[in-house]
């Protein structure tokens, strides 16, 4: 898990696993016997220790407007808290196995759809608004708005959550 947060998944070997651990590479071999095992574990591991914001409250949350407020707020946050031990991972998504890319890609959707929730457009506005709330809901946007920008997080939520509006909104 410390490689994966530290030098990233794509310079993160089993030599280098088993040299963290203190053990052989057998050993780490014999517990992950598929390379998916080691990633899902260190990706279940991270998450207890760095739980994400409660999607389920969310969706308790009727409006759109206050669900986009509360909703982006906190997940800009957590990016926050934790965007220096993410950004290995998402920079090297792209190398990990098949279902560890798969998995950062549904997690980003279900927020995605929690955040949207409720919305019926349909046609070209429905896919522009599921568009949008993929895109802000992904850690690249929070980085742009928030370290390559400069604005806060709360800033950074405040400005996804009015495009988010101002989208659902508009008309068809």
């Amino acid at each position: 898990m410390r490689l994966h947060t530290t030098v990233g998944p794509a310079e993160t070997s089993i030599a280098g696993v088993a040299e963290e651990a203190d053990v052989t590479r057998l050993t780490i071999y014999r517990h992950f016997p598929e390379i998916e095992l080691l990633f899902a574990a260190c990706r279940a591991h991270w998450r207890a220790l760095n739980p994400a914001p409660d999607t389920d409250a969310w969706s308790a949350i009727p409006n759109l407007e206050q669900r986009a407020g509360v909703a982006l707020g906190q997940l800009y946050q957590w990016f926050g808290d934790h965007g220096d031990e993410l950004f290995p991972i998402y920079r090297d998504a792209g190398t990990m196995p098949l279902p560890a890319q798969e998995a950062l890609r549904a997690e980003a959707a279900r927020i995605a759809g929690v955040l949207i929730e409720g919305q019926t457009q349909t046609g070209p506005a429905g896919r522009r608004l599921r568009a949008l709330a993929g895109h802000l809901v992904s850690f690249w946007t929070w980085r742009s708005l928030v370290r390559d920008q400069g604005l806060t997080n709360a800033e950074a939520a405040d400005v996804a959550a009015r495009l988010l509006i101002d989208q659902a909104v508009r008309p068809a």
